[in-house]
Parts: C-alpha cells; sequence; structure tokens
C-alpha cells in the first residue's frame, strides 16, 4: 500500500510533464498491485471468522472491491476535469490510508505459527509423500493441482485480453464506437461478468467445485472461439461477450479453487497453499499479459490467440477435474 501511494505521486508529477520516470513508477504500481494479492490470500485464512467460509469470506473481499471501483470511478473522472494529476493525487490519499488501516490489522496476520509449507504436486508426488519417501513434504494433491492449472489459464486469458483489447482498440474501435467508448464498453462488460460471477460463487456455496471450474472453461472457451469467427462481422458483440465471460468464468473458478482448498488441503499447510497458489495466477495473468502486448493488432488473431489459451486449460484439467468430481473430490486425509 505504501509503495503504491509513494508510485502514485510520483506518477502525478510525470503525467504532468511526460517525464520517462512515468512508464517504471507504472510498472511497480502494477508489481505491488500483484504482491497485494498474493498477501492478501495469505492473510484472509488467518483472519477468517469461525462461521464463515473461506468461499464467503472471498466473495465479500470482491464484491466490496468492485464497489470501491465503481465508487472510484466517478470520483477519478471528476478529479481528472481539474488536472491530470489529481486523481493520482486522489490514489495516492487513498493508498495511504490503506496504509494505515494495515496497521490495525490483528498481530496474527503476521504470524505463521503452527502453518507447514504447501507443495504444488502431481498424482505420483502425492503418492510419494503418503508413502513416506519424503515425510517433509506436503501436497496439496492432484485435485487442486488440476484446478490450479484451469485458473491459471483463465487468468492468464484476463491478462491477454486486458492489454490486447486496450491496445487494439485504441487503433481499432468497435463498430460505430470511438477509442474510448469502445474501452469503456470492454471494461464495464468484464466488471460485470466478474460482479455476477463472486455472486455466483457465494450463491452456490463451493457446491461441485470441480464440476463448476471445468463448466467455466468450456464457457470461456466457447466465447473466444466464436469472438475469433464473428470478430469480422459483429466485433462489437463478440468482444463484448468475450470480456464479459473471462470476467464471470475467472471470478466463479477463482472461487472455486478456493473451496477446493479449504476442502481438501490441511489446515497448517493452508495459508501456504493460498499464498503460493495465487503468485501461481498471478505470474500467469503476467505471461497473459506480455503475449496479448507482443501480438500484431489484428482482432481475429488476438481472439484466436485468447481461444488457445483457454484450450491449453481445456486439455491440461478437464479431464482430471472430472475424473476427482466423479470420485468426490481428493479428502484432506489422502493429503500429506
Amino acid at each position: 500500500m505504501l509503495a503504491r501511494a509513494l508510485l502514485a505521486l510520483t506518477m502525478s508529477g510525470a503525467v504532468a510533464t511526460g517525464g520517462l520516470e512515468l512508464y517504471p513508477a507504472a510498472l511497480g504500481v502494477l508489481v505491488a498491485s500483484k504482491a497485494y494479492g498474493v498477501v492478501r490470500s495469505a492473510v484472509v485464512p488467518r483472519l477468517l471468522p469461525p462461521r464463515i467460509s473461506l468461499v464467503k469470506a472471498n466473495s465479500r473481499v470482491t464484491l466490496a472491491g468492485l464497489l470501491a471501483t465503481g465508487l472510484a470511478a466517478p470520483a477519478g473522472a471528476g478529479l481528472h476535469l481539474i488536472g491530470p494529476s489529481w486523481p493520482l493525487y486522489g490514489a495516492c490519499v487513498v493508498f495511504a490510508a490503506g496504509t494505515a488501516l494495515s496497521f490495525t490489522l490483528p498481530h496474527k496476520v503476521d504470524s505463521a505459527k503452527g502453518e507447514g509449507r504447501a507443495r504444488l504436486a502431481s498424482r505420483d508426488a502425492a503418492r510419494q509423500a503418503d508413502g513416506g519417501r519424503k515425510p517433509g513434504l506436503r501436497t496439496v494433491g492432484p485435485s487442486v493441482l488440476h484446478g490450479l492449472q484451469a485458473n491459471a489459464c483463465l487468468r492468464a486469458l484476463s491478462g491477454f485480453l486486458t492489454f490486447f483489447l486496450a491496445f487494439l482498440l485504441r487503433e481499432h474501435p468497435l463498430g460505430g464506437l470511438g477509442p474510448a467508448a469502445s474501452l469503456g464498453l470492454v471494461v464495464v462488460a468484464a466488471g460485470t461478468g466478474n460482479a455476477l460471477g463472486t455472486a455466483v460463487g457465494a450463491w452456490l456455496k463451493a457446491r461441485g467445485p470441480e464440476r463448476i471450474i471445468a463448466a467455466m472453461l468450456g464457457l470461456a472457451l466457447c466465447a473466444t472461439v466464436l469472438a475469433a469467427v464473428f470478430y469480422q462481422a459483429v466485433a462489437v458483440v463478440v468482444v463484448t461477450a468475450a470480456a464479459a465471460c473471462a470476467g464471470l468464468c475467472q471470478a466463479l473458478a477463482k472461487l472455486s479453487l478456493d473451496a477446493m482448498i479449504q476442502r481438501d488441503v490441511p489446515e497448517e499447510v493452508r495459508t501456504s497453499a493460498f499464498a503460493r497458489s495465487e503468485t501461481a495466477l498471478q505470474m500467469s495473468w503476467v505471461v497473459g499479459g506480455a503475449i496479448g502486448i507482443s501480438l500484431p493488432l489484428v482482432g481475429t488473431l488476438g481472439m484466436a490467440v485468447a481461444a488457445g489459451l483457454v484450450a491449453v486449460g481445456v486439455v491440461l484439467a478437464v479431464r482430471g477435474l472430472l475424473s476427482a468430481a466423479r470420485r468426490g473430490g481428493t479428502r484432506s486425509s489422502r493429503v500429506a
């Protein structure tokens, strides 16, 4: 939080002058944001009230973030009318307030007492651990591993669409719209899908998480394939639908992964499992974004690559997820 406050202050001066320091500062904000996501995933299980499930807690945290974003957007637009630096001044104040609030958290958020370290492993590695060959090794098991693979591909899709569409719509706006309106439409669609996925995830209460993740992969694959096929004809419809589906699928699949970790991973390594899984997902987002930046600005090609990212998840994870669902999931007793 403090790093983002200082970087926002640095960017406020650079955005007015167009100095080169704007770009490393923006990169620093992005890195700090991803680090915050990892830390939050580790902290939430430590602060979880006894009568609230982790899925519900994460749903509330996500919805609170979406509501805050919705409130901050018009405030930022109003500050921009005063001057280009003022939204960043506002961001600095918000992050500074978050820094102050972080010091009010209970001391146990920094304590790893009684916790172990989880290791992401395949079925064979899990059997090795269960057989005692590596007594100090803990594994999350194959069910969670397949869920993580699926979520990594969906997160890569999110990062890819974020960067690819940001550049594409500046040069080639959606039919009949300007660049700003096109980008705004896609952002609203993605945010709406994310909010809907969070709400549906809280309502489902972790019922059949393996099937939910597999279904989200299928939905995302259908949306991106249709976007690639019909981009030239109805780009405004298929791109908006793909963005909405990406937001929905990412949110619902992540909540399902959280439910699987809470169900299958022993409590003493659960915090480590959440932190490591979130780190993997954040890295996947970065990889997807890097692919989006490197591609030429051709809409059909971009949507085809997006479909390819999801197809990787389908190939890697769907069979294992459905097999785990038929077995009733991986019980924590099977996890070393």
